[in-house]
């Protein structure tokens, strides 16, 4: 304003001083400025490509744990599973979220299972079978709306077809 600078001019500051005490843009910073948010968007996409998994449930398969329409947050980085455990898992080209029933060494009674009216259930010559090692036998919660190892001509789940842990 021009108050300050009759001011400044009484007080024998000239243009050169007054220049210096401004403060710079980000010409002295250099590249810094924009670094921090690339930073930050590449720490992101590594967290979410290496430890976690957020996912969208668009059937009532896992109903009431899971809702249909909403969002899930998975570990890929988890240290083991068991019998219980709601995991993420890659099937035909899909990725499905399923509830573990069974694990490797478990034994499965196939007619004491509940199914689905009307829904294809293959042919076995078993009715009473082990899950092998490294395997997991796979069930929805919601038992009646659900297409899973009750189903599925190879009733098992192999360990490397898991990709990630629900966190419930």
């Amino acid at each position: 304003s021009s108050c300050s600078l009759r001011w400044q001019r009484s007080m024998g500051i000239g243009m050169e001083q007054r220049k210096q005490g401004r403060r710079q843009p980000f010409k002295k910073k250099g590249f810094w400025w924009w670094m921090f948010p690339v930073g930050v968007s590449i720490l992101t996409w590594i967290l979410f490509h290496t430890v976690l998994l957020v996912g969208y449930v668009p059937t009532e398969s896992m109903e009431p744990t899971l809702k249909k329409g909403s969002f899930l947050i998975a570990s890929r980085v988890y240290p083991g599973l068991e019998q219980g455990d709601v995991i993420v898992f890659r099937r035909g080209g899909e990725l499905l979220v399923k509830r573990i029933a069974a694990v490797g060494g478990d034994t499965v009674d196939l007619e004491k299972l509940t199914y689905t009216q009307g829904w294809l259930i293959p042919n076995r010559n078993l009715q009473v079978v082990v899950v092998p090692n490294n395997s997991y036998f796979v069930l929805g919660d919601n038992v009646n709306n659900s297409f899973d190892s009750r189903y599925w001509e190879d009733m098992y789940l192999r360990e490397a077809d898991v990709v990630a842990k629900v966190w419930e």
